[in-house]
């Protein structure tokens, strides 16, 4: 493979990066997020096991909401539990617009120790991703158990099951004096082509999967964590081998929390009037509390 330069513009944090092994029919996926994870996390003063949970969620999130094209398309990551500490995680991701929040029982969380277990934390669980595709293009969304020991499991386990594509997927998140930082790899097998091909043959023990999710494998969480390390530089360590990897930069990552005063009024506006009505305080207004960043918003409506 020719090498990738090092030059000013590679990808350290808060940008994806894109990667294909055209020989080897895969395409990958590479995301540090460092400032809008504190950006994110700010907006809610979260124990560790659930900003552990959250990180993680949203690395996942920019990972797979890369694999789509089109800029007004929008990912959402959803997991809830049946009588688990956590009642419900949601993250989406939208054009490098990134949001997520995670609702929980405190009292079931505490009893729970230091680091719980993904099961601890959603019992019996399951966990919905949705594509909603710009242009017309339609939405479909696939659900799965919330099994194993990490969401990214059970991400693995949706594209086999919903979308018949093999895929590894890894995350790192540490917790330090510095913050939280948190990073994640995807890679998967296209041997049908990326697009216009249905995949009814899911082959897990292809050779050339085998060979790519080896590799891919044997990234380690430092390295993915290392702020000095390019994500073309991980690249690169993990394929240098192949005979071409091709690396497009893509999105910048920030926090998206796309909510307004208009937006909210638009929503409410849609309700009867009598429903509005039994909405508003004494005062006339609807207060509406945006989980994502933490804000109230006072609507008239």
């Amino acid at each position: 493979m020719d090498a990738i330069p090092a030059t000013t513009d590679e990808t350290y944090s808060d940008r994806l990066l894109a990667f294909t092994i055209p020989a080897r029919h895969a395409r990958g996926r590479l995301v540090r997020l460092d400032e809008t994870l504190d950006v994110i996390l700010a907006a809610h003063d979260y124990p560790p096991p659930i900003t552990h949970l959250l990180a993680e969620a949203l690395v996942l999130a920019v990972l797979m909401g890369g694999l789509v094209k089109d800029d007004g398309s929008q990912v959402t990551m959803q997991a809830q539990t049946e009588a688990g500490a956590v009642n419900l995680l949601v993250c989406d991701y939208k054009g490098g617009e990134l949001r997520g929040h995670v609702d929980f029982d405190p009292a079931k969380l505490a009893e729970l120790g230091a680091n719980p277990s993904l099961f601890a934390l959603f019992g019996k669980g399951y966990l919905a991703i949705t594509f909603d595709l710009a242009g017309g293009q339609g939405r479909y969304q696939g659900i799965v158990p919330l099994e194993g020991d990490t969401l990214a499991e059970a991400c693995e386990r949706y594209f086999y099951q919903s979308e018949q594509v093999p895929t590894l997927l890894r995350c790192a998140v540490r917790s330090d004096d510095d913050g939280v930082r948190a990073a994640g790899l995807l890679v998967q097998h296209l041997p049908e082509g990326e697009e216009g091909r249905e995949r009814l043959h899911a082959k897990l023990d292809h050779p050339e999967w085998e060979h790519v999710a080896i590799l891919a494998g044997s990234l380690r969480h430092d390295e993915l964590l290392d702020d000095e390390l390019s994500l073309e530089a991980i690249a690169w360590r993990l394929f240098h081998e192949e005979t071409e990897v091709r690396v497009q930069p893509g999105a910048a990552i920030a926090r998206g929390c796309r909510c307004s005063v208009e937006h909210y009024r638009s929503v409410l506006e849609r309700f009867p009037e009598d429903q509005r009505v039994e909405m508003r305080d004494p005062d006339g207004i609807v207060r509406v509390d945006c989980a994502f960043c933490s804000k109230q918003f006072e609507i008239t409506v």
